[in-house]
């Protein structure tokens, strides 16, 4: 009789990268005494309930409570004189049914697939990679990268052009990594360092579409602060804007954040200006997250607050709210419980809440 999950694991082409990936991270060191390999990630799974602004309660057990889940290969090959050779592959999954990607039809290797060259004056790399805005975004609020649980994400890459089930022209367009981008990055300057980010639409005929970004990040003591500014005029191909917003042309997103760590007490804040250019007029949202984490209990309490406010396009208020609590089992797992609340004017309100566990390898 045929083993099925032998059969399936054949014929998985992720099932075979992955067992190639770890061969090769387990050999590598050995034959190449100046490269190196890891392999690394995160799994990440909650239980609990959502309801979107506007429609009904599901309960559900799903991925990426506090952060999505995801596998990566990096590596590097020292090529002397100051220089080296870097790469990255990483893929974001599912751990509630084991599909590879965030839903169905996402890009492999959609978290990061980029090579270049590092040295002394900077690193320069090509290919598919996260964000600056992205960063920023994750690093000055107490809820990080949670796609569940925070507010500034909610406000920032859950809204316009990400399909949501409730109507709005609040967000960001594109996603949390651009494809077809060059990116260079300084070095780090007494705690200060900065990058800059360009991406084309890859088609021809279209060499007028266009996405970059430049951003600043400052790290002294207990004090940090970032500022990015994010152009785009498409959204996944040239000329797809318009799928969102008839007539939409552009969007320039300018964002700036602080936060403040006294070990027992963190402060964050942010602010976010998103204008949208149409064809005959425009619209922008006003953003801001504050938000506060506490040493508690041998865990940390977390609590953020959002409010957006568009001006012209659909007239809105966003306000978001949440709360929770994570503690560390060791230094690589944890277990959290959350709550969030979600309310736009003229719809009736969302919230979220669970709880969960993550770990890392």
């Amino acid at each position: 009789m045929k083993n099925p999950a032998k059969n399936r694991s054949a014929a998985n082409p992720a099932a075979r990268l992955l067992l190639a990936a770890a061969t090769l991270a387990l050999t590598s060191a050995a034959a190449h005494a100046q490269s190196s390999i890891q392999l690394y990630g995160q799994v990440d799974t909650w239980i609990g309930a959502q309801k979107m602004p506007g429609g009904q309660r599901a309960w559900e057990v799903s991925g990426g409570g506090m952060s999505t889940s995801y596998w990566g290969l990096k590596g590097s090959e020292d090529l002397g004189n100051g220089y080296k050779a870097v790469f990255a592959l990483e893929d974001f999954f599912l751990p509630q049914n084991g599909q590879a990607g965030r839903f169905t039809g996402d890009t492999f290797f959609s978290r990061n697939a980029y090579v270049g060259i590092e040295s002394v004056y900077g690193t320069l790399t090509l290919g598919r990679q996260t964000t600056p805005l992205f960063i920023s975004t994750i690093l000055f609020n107490p809820f990080v990268d949670s796609y569940e649980f925070s507010p500034m994400i909610w406000h920032t890459y859950l809204g316009l052009g990400s399909g949501p089930s409730y109507t709005t022209d609040m967000g960001v367009i594109g996603d949390s990594g651009w494809s077809n981008t060059v990116q260079y990055s300084t070095p780090n300057y007494n705690g200060l360092s900065g990058s800059l980010m360009y991406g084309l639409g890859n088609q021809a005929g279209e060499n007028g579409a266009k996405k970059w970004s430049a951003q600043f990040l400052y790290f002294h003591g207990p004090f940090a602060a970032t500022g990015v500014y994010q152009y785009a005029n498409y959204n996944s191909t040239p000329g797809d804007l318009s799928t969102l917003v008839e007539g939409m042309r552009s969007q320039s997103v300018a964002q700036v954040g602080l936060s403040y760590d006294l070990k027992a007490v963190k402060f964050f804040g942010q602010y976010m200006y998103t204008k949208n250019d149409e064809l005959a007029s425009s619209w922008h949202v006003n953003t801001y997250q504050t938000g506060v984490s506490v040493a508690l209990g041998g865990g940390t309490v977390m609590a953020s607050y959002a409010y957006s406010r568009d001006s012209g396009g659909l007239d809105q208020t966003r306000q978001t709210a949440a709360l929770g609590y994570d503690y560390a089992l060791s230094k690589r797992t944890d277990v959290y419980a959350a709550y969030m609340y979600d309310h736009f004017d003229k719809l009736s309100s969302g919230d979220t809440f669970g709880a969960g566990i993550r770990t890392k390898f």
